[in-house]
């Protein structure tokens, strides 16, 4: 439909994406949001999907549903893949072509196997709802396989659970995982004991959480070893099979056999996020991170933002801002407001600046790490500001009461009511395991 409106394009509905659409609530534009998915994903509780704890669409809220109030906005079904800086148009895979006067690009990142995507399939990452619902699959099926296995080797290698990189997901991963082994199926078998499995952090860098004060870093290795959590420190994975991990730790090579691997290692830019870079001549980093000018724009062009994951972004003291939730919200709020500016012909906001109100991990029931305004804090208190700060951040209403109850239950009873085994998988065979055949390994 032609219009003489200004024409924003937002291109992702993550975190940065939603919150630049919703800052634009007022502005007198059109806007076009366009995602690949049907829903906002609240990331940083797929884990909890992963280890049944919540179902998905406790996480998930539809786009449509969400701006559904918002007249100014349309939301479309479509995965970007073109874009063309001069002519001001984006490409979709289905043929869709859409122009913009303001394009905002929040296409999020992907996991990064550094170079190593054959692994992919022995080691899920933890991105996106059908990654999580695999693992889950994968961590309960686990248990599965130990309860029939024929002997005490292969039922300790179901019962080895490795994860790689200790960075907030793997350490929350790791606990949750512990908490299911040690007390949520500890009595739903008859031939294995689930508290009796092995799960395993390793970690290139000398510390757990190294993005983290150095004595939060220590009291969530702490806490994770509380819950009978290995942590191997200096180590690099140089392979991986369905057996197990190869790894390098200081000049020695070793390998440890596990029939489960999952990965919560670093992330890289998205293809689309790749192709913009190269359309405009932007500098990249190493994980293809487009460097913006201060105010999220690419250089020499003032009518593309670069927003969440996939900005390059400095902090004041040079390091750089972290690609987490807080800053995409801060940074689509931001791109949105030099839009709202220049529509309305007043001055420029001031450079973007991230304001950090802290970092938080949780480690298991009762146990988390928070750095909060420069408080470091630890245990139960941080674990209770966790709680409140992610419920608070849950889009939909309904979702945070749900939510809440949900995590009622488990705090009271340990139960995990999406404990289900759903898809299928290629190993999902007990073909030849004769039935009764199952060692006794009380």
């Amino acid at each position: 439909m032609p219009t003489t409106q200004h024409r924003v394009v937002i291109v992702g509905g993550g975190f940065a994406g939603l919150v630049a659409a919703q800052t634009l609530k007022r502005a007198n534009a059109d806007i076009t949001l366009i995602d690949r998915r049907n829903f906002h994903l609240f990331q940083p509780l797929l884990y909890q999907v992963a280890t049944g704890s919540l179902s998905p669409a406790e996480i998930a809220a539809p786009l449509r549903a969400v701006l559904s109030r918002q007249k100014n906005v349309e939301v479309l079904l479509g995965e970007a893949v073109d874009l063309d800086p001069l002519a001001k148009y984006i490409g979709l895979r289905d043929g869709g072509r859409f122009s913009y006067d303001s394009l905002i690009v929040a296409t999020g990142s992907k996991t990064s196997y550094f170079g190593n995507d054959q692994w992919r399939d022995m080691a899920p990452s933890l991105k996106t709802i059908e990654e999580a619902t695999a693992i889950r699959h994968k961590l309960l099926y686990a248990f599965e396989r130990a309860e029939r296995a024929t002997s005490e080797a292969e039922a300790r290698d179901w019962l080895t659970f490795i994860i790689v990189g200790a960075g907030a997901t793997g350490l929350e991963l790791a606990g949750a995982l512990a908490e299911i082994a040690r007390e949520t199926l500890k009595h739903d078998f008859r031939h294995i004991r689930p508290q009796e499995s092995r799960i395993i952090l390793l970690e290139g860098a000398p510390r757990v959480l190294s993005a983290y004060p150095e004595d939060l870093s220590a009291k969530a290795e702490q806490l994770v070893a509380k819950l009978g959590v290995e942590v191997h420190k200096g180590t690099m994975v140089t392979g991986i099979d369905s057996n197990g991990v190869d790894y390098t730790q200081g000049n020695e090579t070793k390998r440890m056999n596990a029939k489960n691997v999952l990965w919560t290692g670093g992330v890289i830019a998205t293809s689309f996020g790749r192709m913009a870079a190269q359309r405009t001549n932007a500098e990249t980093d190493r994980s293809g991170k487009i460097k913006v000018n201060p105010d999220l724009t690419v250089p020499d062009f003032p009518d593309i933002f670069i927003t969440g994951d996939l900005a390059h972004v400095l902090n004041e003291d040079g390091s750089q801002v972290p690609g987490v939730a807080q800053p995409a919200i801060q940074e689509g709020h931001y791109a949105a407001k030099v839009i709202l500016a220049r529509l309305q012909g007043k001055p420029a906001p001031p450079p973007f600046r991230y304001f950090n109100k802290g970092d938080l991990a949780v480690i298991g029931r009762a146990a988390a790490v928070a750095n909060i305004f420069g408080f470091h804090v630890s245990g139960l208190p941080a674990w209770l500001i966790w709680l409140f700060i992610h419920l608070m951040y849950i889009v939909q209403f309904q979702s945070r009461i749900l939510v809440f109850i949900q995590w009622g239950f488990l705090y009271l009873t340990f139960s995990r009511g999406a404990r289900l085994i759903t898809g299928a998988s290629s190993d999902d065979s007990l073909v030849g395991t004769p039935p009764g055949s199952a060692p006794h390994n009380h």
